[in-house]
């Protein structure tokens, strides 16, 4: 039988929150993988199902909330700090590599769209990581989904203005220190959100929507401050990489996804025909996360372990 119990760690002189799942059976230190949400996701909105399957697999998973965002304190609430979310990373695996019942030599990495970006930066910096997986990924802000016919079609042009508007509003109102100025991460077409398309809608509220701990309220500035994984990082992944890409994604593009994955020196790409959203529902969900946990299975329980330094 899977268990599960809530853990805290420290990152930056902040609490933040996690669900440790453990797999049945257990007969000394298990594998583990830490998994952290998109940008403004959080470890309850759809994250259990994958961690639950990777733990009947006979691997653990820690999944956390970022700083500012679910469960975990830190202020202000609902601002993505992409260098903060990296650090984050870094606090759950040293948490996982503290406890008892953790192999510390067995640890992965798992993310998931703007996350998907964030695990190639910390498996880099941190080469005791075992296997990575990237489930997505927006790896370069500059580089989205969409081809240049569609940026200009007319109602995507008009909605990214908006956007940019309310983005322009919320860094005024950091600028003077006041509290974040908010807008809805999914709504109906024609409203300024992140997300208006009908399938990310829909699939926020299959995954439980605000009934899980998550917010559907974002800070839009983080538009100015996207990732850029330049040349280089994928390049010093010296643990085996996953990368799971959907290329109907329309939020961040595979093809450069691609790219960037085929320059580590050990990589596996998976392409599905697929929407961005559409990973994370039966019965896409299914075959996918089949094929990470016979990933993380093969490079956790037969692979020789990594040597990890302090």
């Amino acid at each position: 039988m899977i268990t599960s119990r809530e853990t805290f760690f420290a990152s930056g002189g902040v609490r933040c929150a996690a669900d440790l799942y453990l797999p049945a059976g257990r007969t000394g230190p298990a594998p583990c993988v830490v998994m952290g949400h998109g940008g403004s996701g959080t470890k309850r909105l759809g994250l259990p199902r994958y961690a639950e399957k990777f733990a009947a697999g006979g691997i653990a998973a820690l999944v956390f909330d970022y700083r500012g965002f679910g469960g975990s304190e830190g202020e202000p609430r609902q601002v993505i700090d992409v260098a903060a979310q990296r650090d984050d990373y870094h606090a759950a695996i040293r948490h996982v590599r503290g406890l008892a019942e953790m192999d510390p030599r067995r640890v992965a990495l798992w993310g998931t769209s703007l996350s998907g970006g964030h695990v190639l930066a910390v498996g880099a910096a941190d080469p005791a990581i075992a296997a990575v997986v990237s489930q997505v990924p927006l790896v370069d802000g500059m580089h989205r989904g969409r081809t240049l016919r569609q940026r200009l079609n007319r109602e995507v042009t008009a909605r990214t203005l908006q956007f940019t508007a309310a983005a322009l509003r919320d860094v005024r109102r950091a600028r003077r220190g006041e509290a974040p100025y908010l807008v809805p991460v999914v709504g109906p077409p024609g409203r300024v959100a992140v997300f208006t398309e009908p399938d990310a809608l829909a699939t926020f509220e299959a995954l439980g929507g605000e009934a899980t701990g998550w917010r559907n309220a974002l800070a839009p500035r983080f538009v100015f401050a996207l990732p850029r994984y330049v040349p280089g990082t994928a390049e010093r992944l010296t643990m085996p990489l996953l990368m799971c890409l959907a290329d109907r994604d329309l939020q961040a593009s595979s093809v450069f996804a691609a790219r960037v994955a085929a320059r580590a020196p050990s990589a596996d790409i998976r392409h599905y025909p697929l929407g961005h959203f559409d990973v994370y529902l039966p019965p896409a969900f299914d075959r996918i996360s089949d094929e990470q946990l016979a990933f993380l299975r093969a490079h956790l329980l037969t692979a020789t372990p990594a040597t990890v330094t302090t």
